[in-house]
């Protein structure tokens, strides 16, 4: 599937933008956590597409039925 590698390189990408707002030594603590905080829940939200959709790679749901992700899903 290549939305899961879409998904992945764009993790990659906020990794690595994660990273640069923390080595940024000019830049305050709470500037740092303002800039980080909606990559952080864009990286969520994106780890929470890359888990469903693995999930449906690896069980594929029969015709005609419901996907069952809700029963994979922790929370």
């Amino acid at each position: 599937m290549k939305s899961i590698q879409h998904i992945q390189n764009a993790l990659n990408d906020l990794d690595k933008e994660v990273e640069a707002i923390l080595v940024d030594m000019s830049l305050p603590m709470n500037e740092k956590d303002n800039r980080m905080l909606p990559l952080l829940q864009q990286k969520r939200v994106l780890a929470q597409a890359l888990e469903d959709l693995t999930y449906l790679k690896n069980n594929p749901p029969k015709p005609n039925q419901a996907c069952g992700i809700s029963k994979h899903r922790k929370d």
